[in-house]
């Protein structure tokens, strides 16, 4: 059976507090709508604001993803049909006529996987075994021997011991017989002379079975009591009871162990050459070394997307790897339009507001869903972070009053709790310059210049300035690897509400012209700056265009 398949909602990579919590609250919302399996996920760490929020609120982080690339996982199905490595080959037989399959894995007790074994497999152990079965390295009992062959047991001896020789078929003379059968032997003798059938328990076969139903003597029965002789009375002909016999063999002896298997995480893309090589139909999926499916080459080769929500941002530079394999089914943003497409019309919610949890509260409401005191926390949030505590100028009336509605529900003191939030985001002195340089970092197309604008809040300047040399070489070296045109940090001091410049790269023109500012230094400060949003991305939108004139 084909597992469902996820809907991941995530916001942007390195994400802010309210990526984090649009994807947990959205994802609420749309469970509590009756959507199936939606998990919140996250393009990349979480930021020691987005940490406050959620142990305040007690909520959970969500689902660490590297990429929405198809994987393995994404075409698991569950694995309905199994057989012991202890059962034996007329089991199997039965599994696959009854299922119609034409594989299936081999595990223990435990689960974990042992190998797998194939029709070709039987179908080769068929025409090699000419010959009758040794039990010499078997676990095979005596009872299953009976159990197979649908034998009566006429004396039980030690039906439960382990066999430990070879199945014979007396068919010679007697002295024939008396000089081949060993201790431990099993004896197959159609309806002989009572003489041959004492020469077989003599010699201390540990099981005589008589074929055919064929009469067995009293003193034959009385013989093998004394020496603890199973003796078994079988409906069938020798052959087809030699046949059954043959089919008592374990899967263990017969089955592949070298097998090619999958792991849950491996993409579909690295695993597709294996599949061409091998040319199997289907595959086992083993995490930890249990079996957790099977995957088929059908399945691999034409996969369904992995379904993606995107929260808080809808430009493929600052989507998670892999998005453009995926299918988006829903945007809820509240930026400018971006550049991903999609292949189908989707739902779109796309506000002026200050926030993403601002349209996600408004969702809630408009579809009347309950908002916990947790999921109000988390929103409210998200809107003291986008919105620094309202002083924002990407800041409206209507995030205020959703601020306050939700304040109300999660119980708690907007300013009190707004302050202690934003303090605890704004500790840059514990966070390295390559963590200050990554830190809430977006990927703009600008005219023809890719930049970067990564974004931190400060409570004293100083705490920046005094960094300047170490952050502006951190920001060289990122924009260097990651082949950035521009790369911008942009430091907030939320008490004074202005923010510091420090950029790297060309043209280093591009910051001046837009803020009018002298760049020589590489580090501007911008009174009244506080929106990378509004009052940093469209001014150099606008240089850009006159650069490129």
């Amino acid at each position: 059976m084909k597992r469902q398949s996820p809907v991941y909602i995530i916001g942007h990579r390195n994400p802010d507090t309210d990526s984090i919590c649009s994807a947990i609250c959205y994802a609420h919302l749309k469970a509590e709508l009756g959507m199936d399996d939606v998990i919140p996920a996250r393009a990349g760490k979480l930021n020691k604001e987005s940490i406050f929020a959620l142990n305040y609120f007690k909520a959970a982080p969500p689902l660490l993803l590297t990429d929405v690339y198809p994987r393995v996982a994404d075409v698991t199905t569950d694995c309905m049909l199994t057989i012991r490595e202890t059962q034996n080959l007329r089991e199997l037989a039965a599994l696959m006529r009854n299922d119609g399959v034409k594989s299936i894995p081999v595990v223990n007790e435990e689960n974990d996987l042992k190998g797998i074994i194939t029709v070709s497999d039987m179908a080769k152990r068929y025409f090699e075994d000419l010959g009758m079965q040794s039990f010499i390295d078997s676990t095979v009992s005596l009872r299953e021997i009976a159990h197979a062959i649908d034998a009566e047991t006429v004396v039980e001896g030690l039906l439960e011991r382990e066999l430990d020789g070879n199945v014979r078929i007396a068919a010679g003379s007697l002295q024939t017989v008396q000089n081949t059968v060993k201790a431990g032997d099993i004896i197959l003798v159609g309806d002989r002379i009572a003489e041959l059938m004492l020469a077989c328990i003599r010699n201390g076969a540990s099981c005589l079975i008589v074929t055919g139903s064929g009469h067995i003597p009293p003193e034959v029965i009385q013989a093998a009591r004394e020496r603890k002789t199973a003796v078994l009375s079988c409906p069938h002909d020798t052959y087809t009871c030699a046949r059954l016999i043959n089919q008592c063999v374990p899967v263990s002896q017969i089955m592949q162990t070298e097998v090619v298997r999958f792991k849950p995480t491996d993409m579909l893309n690295d695993i597709k050459g294996v599949m061409e090589k091998h040319k199997h139909r289907y595959y086992p999926v083993e995490e930890n070394g249990k079996l957790v499916g099977m995957v088929s080459s059908e399945g691999v080769m034409v996969p369904e997307k992995t379904k993606v929500i995107l929260v808080d941002h809808n430009e493929r530079s600052q989507a998670i790897e892999g998005v453009e394999k995926a299918r988006i089914l829903e945007i809820v943003d509240h930026h400018r339009l971006g550049g991903i497409q999609t292949n189908e019309p989707i739902f779109t919610r796309q506000d002026p507001v200050g926030c993403t949890c601002t349209i996600i509260a408004d969702m809630h409401i408009h579809r009347q869903v309950a908002i916990p005191p947790q999921i109000a926390g988390l929103m409210l949030s998200a809107i003291i972070s986008d919105t620094v505590l309202f002083k924002s100028p990407t800041c409206t009336e209507h995030d205020k009053e959703v601020a306050h509605y939700l304040a109300k529900i999660a119980g708690i003191d907007i300013e009190e709790y707004g302050m202690e939030m934003l303090k605890a985001g704004t500790d840059i002195d514990n966070m390295s310059a390559d963590e200050i340089v990554k830190n809430d970092m977006k990927e703009f197309l600008i005219s023809h210049y890719r930049i970067s604008i990564s974004q931190c809040s400060v409570m004293d300047r100083r705490q920046a300035e005094g960094r300047k040399d170490e952050i502006l070489a951190a920001a060289e070296e990122m924009r260097k690897r990651e082949g950035y045109d521009l790369s911008i940090i942009m430091i907030t001091n939320i008490m004074e509400e202005a923010s510091i410049l420090i950029f790297s790269g060309e043209p280093k023109s591009l910051v001046g012209d837009a803020f009018k500012v002298d760049t020589s230094a590489r580090m501007v400060t911008l009174p009244g700056v506080m929106s990378r949003k509004k009052q940093v991305v469209p001014p150099l939108s606008e240089a850009a265009k006159l650069i490129s004139v």
